[in-house]
């Protein structure tokens, strides 16, 4: 069986697949490394699943230029709280069409690893593996942080 939406191969499928990304969070928090990586963390596996975590226009973007701070902006914290007040100032947004591919690495490769560093390093490969089935989108996420930053005045 498969996750209809990430279409990692589980026995239990999406059932399964997000009590895997529960039982990761419970690790992640456990073993505390940054807030950065525990954002790529949420935002692969939202991408990764977005009928459930992309719904809206605006919960789509936030998960999406989310990693495009992580993979452009090195996370820094100013440039995810601007796209946040943004976000939270209700822009008109346009949610687009989901990618056909939603990358190949899955939460699967992160689950496998044993030790803290590992784990991080297998977040990052699992983030920019989503980011890549993305890329039809980046310049859009370019502009929502464009617009964002605009905004700030």
């Amino acid at each position: 069986m498969n996750c209809p939406e990430c279409r990692r191969a589980i026995a239990g499928g999406l059932a399964a697949c997000q009590t895997d990304f529960e039982a990761l969070q419970g690790r992640a928090l456990s073993e505390p490394s940054s807030v950065a990586i525990h954002r790529l963390m949420v935002d692969a596996y939202s991408l990764q699943h977005p009928e459930r975590y992309c719904l809206s226009a605006k919960s789509y973007a936030a998960h999406l230029t989310g990693m495009l701070a992580a993979m452009e902006h090195a996370s820094k914290p100013e440039v995810l709280r601007t796209l946040q007040r943004w976000l939270s100032s209700g822009p008109a947004l346009k949610k687009p069409p989901l990618p056909e591919s939603r990358g190949e690495l899955t939460i699967a490769s992160v689950l496998a690893t044993r030790e803290r560093l590992a784990m991080d390093r297998a977040i990052r490969a699992w983030g920019e593996s989503a980011w890549a089935a993305y890329a039809p989108w980046h310049d859009l996420a370019r502009r929502w942080a464009a617009a964002a930053f605009a905004a700030r005045g």
